[in-house]
């Protein structure tokens, strides 16, 4: 035994000590062995409590911790009694190492961590015998408390209270803790354990258990009294501690089996008075032990709500937790600036007991059949409603929050009294809202020390999100309340820009709450119209008659007044950046308030190109406004005289400068610079904003041609020189700053192209084409940079986004670019590029029609053969699968595209018909697979209109269909194919998916038959159908059906028929 021991002992001390290279591993194993021994705990056991020659423990601290572990491993998960040597094993062993360390030692001083690991190792040996094998575990640990060599300074051992307390914590979170439960792993045998041990308590010893703790507890007040009088002594000072320890120990102790055992042992005549002097008491933490009992009381379920309220009145928190408010308060607004987190925990604390007190009397007032109970508990609701606004009110916000949940709950309940009854609300509700809502406001501003453009983002980010929490309190007094809320907000916002505007001086947060309430005015006032109607009380106006209207003479909304002040007071000039951008913020949203206003245009545009926005010496700010401003232009472009854009335009001209970042790598070695450089947010992804205004401001001057042409040029020619000039300076892939330069000025151009409105198709009478020779010269030089360097995955994403943008804008312009430009596109290509090239093509498809015949006559075929090779490879990886999914339904959408446009030719053209086959094969393969239903529905899709573009007969004389034989096919191999995937075992009728796919099919079956007409009818009738058994009757109503319903109706009839046939089946 001796030897063993001493193996384990090595052993553990080894496999705690990483820097024994050599051993280290074998002892990991070795201890790994030796815990599936059963036997093994006889050892753990004698190395935790073998004594030492001085009288101390034998064993290294570390090694009697793996110890209690290896004791928990054996004890834990063990639903079976004790062999009798095994329980009396332990149990003396035990007894005699708590005696010897608790009663007469030093328990564990020199490794306090131990103290909460036997405790926890106790309790597992608790919970495996106190039913069968020790009953009388209580009794007999309460005879330790007394020790026969006690003196009468003493009269309860404070390690073994301690011991005691830390027991019964951990007795209460095994058997009765939830969130502990919900932590592991569920198991039937310890759930019926546990409550077995729950009842056994309750039984036998909570009466004991509850004297023993209370009794240790008001000693131990007792002691703290007499030793705060005596004074200050370093040993007086020491007991004081200790006192403090145990009462805090033992509240926490109460607090932890409060809610599992019977409330009149713990809510008596004596614990009462007890509590609420500990709730007052100098110790912090004996105060927060004190809140949480209180709060689990109240929060017991008892089974009569009389009862319930009977212990409310009885404890009177009300009127206890008003006045502890007052008191901290005046404590906190003493400390000034000083913050104590240990006072404003208490504070929480409070808060949160408050906050279960309200959640209860809610559900005494709600939820109560008892009527007589209902009105006791609603006054009493009502009179903790004050103390709950001054916690909300409260400037830190953790403690404000504690009352959320409480304020949730009542303002549910006046919705729903709302909704039942049109009765005004009452008097004494309104006046709470008012004041509810006069504290929302308050809360909803920053706190005038913070910074928030330079603050750490977390705190930023907790303040957007209560700001949020606040949001949502605000809806709900708007439900019941809405001139409530509306006025006090408009009021608010109104009188706070006015006084600014009349040189009142202002706190920069109640300037930028001013700000924000305009900004948040939309979402607030639910019955406000929409677009200029939110804004300006003025009659309905058709759309075409609304640019000659004049707005101004009618009166303003609300809202409009708002933004109105909010524009002519010069709060944008406020000197704080929060303030500056939470006005740009505003003005950027509501564009259509512009519309009505034409006045207020000058001023935010003003505002927006000087150092407080599109200047601002900060980055961010700037990074911002750009985005902004872009915004404000796109949405007020009608609004602004070709004269004013070009005053503008020249205002950013000087900003229009690339700027080119290169990004800090992690590993130059697996991270592409190029790739990391376009990904990673940058001043330029907002720079691109500037560009796309300066396309739209551009654009204004379409009435002046020429005008237009030159301003464009302005604009574009720098960079044209800048794209050369690139050109030139690429040698070879290292020349990262001069690649990455072509493909910013490359998007640059795009984004000028996009900023223009977009060509219209069909083109109208008298339409004037935006520039079509100064986008063609853009096009080629683009075209021509990717020519050179094609090799580079950056300059052919770029050259992709810029011409879809001039494309979208120019038409057919720039259509004799496209050949050259499909096959640099594809020179070099990687399979990522794939999905979008052929957005690209669907574009092209779109814009160009006819003009992309050629094009798509070369690129077809090859384009099928590649993506068809990909759909084929094995799938090795999530990757790869989610590749090949998002490729297979962008190359459907692409054949849908084409299908459905003038196009379709190119898939019977003399260069593509012989693949025509392989083709159709494909999607039918595809149309069998019900893995994946958006494809597969997309393939029924794509092949109902093949059926309606090549099966239709020639309606001329003597004419021919325009592809002759195609219905062959689609009787002899698709229509058999779609029955087919309805009889497939894993076609779940059950899925929203698959019934997608199940009603693609009804169109596809209806447009056979219309498109073939009574052929269709007769082949269905007479030969299909017939061939899969179907009655003769069956078959000719499903036909008729086909045929005469309208195709909504006949998705609804063939989804029921279907799953009526696979209910039957």
């Amino acid at each position: 035994m001796d030897q063993d021991l001493n193996q384990f002992v090595q052993a553990i001390l080894i496999a705690s000590d990483p820097l024994q290279s050599s051993l280290h591993q074998q002892a990991l194993e070795y201890l790994s062995a030796i815990q599936q021994n059963p036997t093994t705990w006889r050892l753990a056991l004698a190395v935790f409590v073998e004594a030492g020659p001085n009288g101390g423990r034998k064993h290294p601290p570390q090694v009697r911790f793996f110890a209690l572990r290896v004791l928990d491993d054996f004890l834990d998960n063990r639903f079976e009694p004790l062999d009798d040597d095994t329980f009396q094993t332990l149990q003396q062993s035990l007894l005699n190492y708590i005696q010897s360390e608790y009663l007469f030692g030093p328990a564990e001083s020199a490794a306090p961590f131990l103290r909460n690991k036997f405790a926890h190792t106790l309790t597992l040996f608790f919970l495996c015998t106190y039913i069968d094998k020790w009953p009388t575990f209580f009794t007999d640990f309460f005879a330790l408390i007394h020790p026969p060599e006690s003196t009468s300074s003493t009269t309860f051992n404070p390690h073994i209270s301690l011991l005691l307390f830390h027991l019964i914590l951990e007795i209460s979170g095994e058997v009765a803790d939830q969130v502990i439960k919900a932590a592991r792993q569920f198991s039937p045998a310890r759930h019926a354990r546990d409550g077995r041990v729950r009842d056994a308590v309750r039984e036998r010893d909570a009466a004991r258990i509850n004297e023993a703790v209370l009794t240790i507890v008001a000693d131990g007040v007792e002691r703290m009294g007499r030793l705060r009088k005596s004074g200050t002594a370093s040993a007086s000072e020491r007991e004081l501690d200790s006192a403090i320890e145990v009462v805090d120990w033992g509240i926490r102790t109460f607090a932890s089996y409060v809610g599992w055992i019977d409330i009149n042992l713990t809510v008596t005549r004596d614990t009462v008075p007890l509590l609420f002097t500990l709730l007052s008491d100098p110790s912090l933490p004996i105060r927060l032990a004190t809140a949480v009992a209180l709060t689990r009381i109240i929060a017991k379920g008892l089974k009569e709500p009389a009862d319930k309220l009977q212990l409310i009145k009885v404890l009177s928190l009300g009127q206890v937790l008003g006045a502890l408010e007052e008191r901290t308060r005046a404590e906190q607004r003493s400390r000034g600036s000083d913050t104590d987190e240990g006072e404003e925990s208490y504070r929480e604390a409070l808060g949160k007991l408050l906050n279960v007190l309200g959640l209860e009397l809610c559900k005494l007032t709600d939820d109560c059949p008892d009527q007589s109970v209902r009105p006791e508990a609603a006054q009493l609701l009502n009179q903790i409603l004050p103390v709950m606004l001054r916690f909300l009110a409260d400037e830190y916000d953790d403690t404000c929050s504690t009352v959320f949940p409480l304020l949730q709950t009542i303002l549910l309940s006046y919705k729903r009294q709302r909704k039942s009854s049109t009765e005004p609300l009452e008097p004494s509700k309104r006046s709470f809202l008012s004041s509810l809502l006069t504290v929302i406001l308050e809360k909803l501003k920053w706190d005038e020390e913070a910074d928030p453009e330079d603050m750490d983002e977390d705190d930023k980010a907790a303040f957007e999100d209560l700001r949020k929490e606040l949001r949502t309190f605000m809806d709900s007094i708007l439900i019941i309340d809405p001139d409530l809320v509306t006025d006090a907000v408009r009021t608010l916002a109104l009188n706070t820009l006015t006084a600014y505007q009349n040189g009142v001086a202002l706190k920069w947060n109640d300037a930028e709450l001013a700000v924000y309430l305009v900004f948040i005015f939309g979402e607030i006032n639910k019955s406000g119209g929409k677009g200029r109607a939110a804004f300006c009380q003025a009659p309905a106006v058709d759309r075409e008659k609304r640019k000659e209207t004049d707005y101004s003479e009618y009166p303003l909304t609300s809202h409009g007044e708002m933004l109105y002040a909010l524009v002519q007071s010069g709060i944008s000039t406020y000197p704080h950046k929060t303030v500056d951008m939470q006005f740009f913020e505003t003005v950027a949203r509501y564009g259509d308030f512009f519309k009505v206003r034409k006045e207020c245009i000058m001023p935010t545009l003003q505002a927006m190109l000087d150092v407080r926005g599109l200047r601002s010496p900060e980055s961010s700010i700037r990074s911002r406004v750009f985005y902004l401003f872009y915004r404000f232009i796109r949405e007020n472009r009608n609004e602004i005289s070709p004269a004013l854009a070009v005053s503008l335009l020249e205002g950013f001209r000087d900003l229009l400068v690339i700027q080119v970042e290169l990004p800090e790598l992690e590993s130059t070695e697996s991270q592409d610079i190029l790739r990391e450089a376009v990904t990673a947010p940058s001043t330029f992804d907002s720079q691109l904003y500037l560009f796309e205004a300066a396309g739209t401001l551009v654009s204004l001057l379409h009435k002046t041609p020429e005008q237009a042409t030159a301003l464009l040029l302005s604009v574009v020619r720098p960079l044209l020189d800048e794209l050369s000039a690139g050109l030139q300076t690429v040698k070879g892939p290292d020349d990262v700053l001069a690649i990455l330069r072509v493909h910013h000025v490359i998007m640059a151009l795009g984004n000028i192209a996009k900023g223009f409105p977009e060509y219209p198709n069909p083109v109208p009478e008298g339409y004037v084409a935006p520039h079509l020779d100064v986008f063609r010269e853009v096009g080629q030089a683009i075209l021509v940079c990717l020519e050179a360097m094609n090799v580079f995955r950056v300059v052919r994403d770029a050259t992709r986004f810029a011409f879809a943008r001039i494309l979208a804008s120019t038409g057919s312009a720039v259509a004799q670019l496209i050949p050259a430009l499909m096959a640099n596109l594809l020179a070099h290509f990687e399979p990522t590029e794939l999905i979008d090239f052929m957005n690209f093509i669907g574009l092209s498809i779109h814009k160009l029609q006819e003009d992309m015949l050629d094009v798509l006559d070369q690129l077809i075929g090859p384009l099928s053969a590649h993506i068809n090779g990909i759909l084929a490879q094995p799938v090795t990886g999530t990757d790869d699968q989610v590749t090949q999914v998002d490729t297979k339904r962008a190359y459907l959408g692409l054949l849908i595209s084409i299908i459905s446009s003038k196009l379709h030719t190119v898939f019977i053209s003399d260069r593509n018909k012989g693949q025509l086959e392989g083709l159709l094969e494909s999607m039918l393969r595809l149309a069998e697979d019900p893995s994946d239903p958006s494809s597969e529905r997309a393939v029924f899709s794509f092949l109902g209109r093949c059926v309606a573009v090549w099966a239709e007969p020639s309606k001329a004389p003597g004419g021919q269909q325009v592809f002759p034989g195609f219905e062959r096919f689609v009787y002899e191999r698709v229509v058999p194919t779609a029955f087919a995937v309805l009889s497939l075992p894993q076609f779940n009728i059950k899925d929203g998916q698959i019934v997608l796919v199940l009603q693609e099919i009804a169109n596809f079956l209806q447009t056979v038959s219309k498109t073939r007409g009574q052929e269709a009818f007769d082949f269905l009738v007479n030969v299909f159908l017939p061939s899969q058994n179907w009655p003769q009757p069956t078959a000719v109503e499903f036909a008729t059906k086909m045929r005469e319903l309208d195709p909504k109706a006949f998705r609804k009839y063939f989804t029921d028929f279907v799953r009526a046939s696979r209910a039957g089946s």
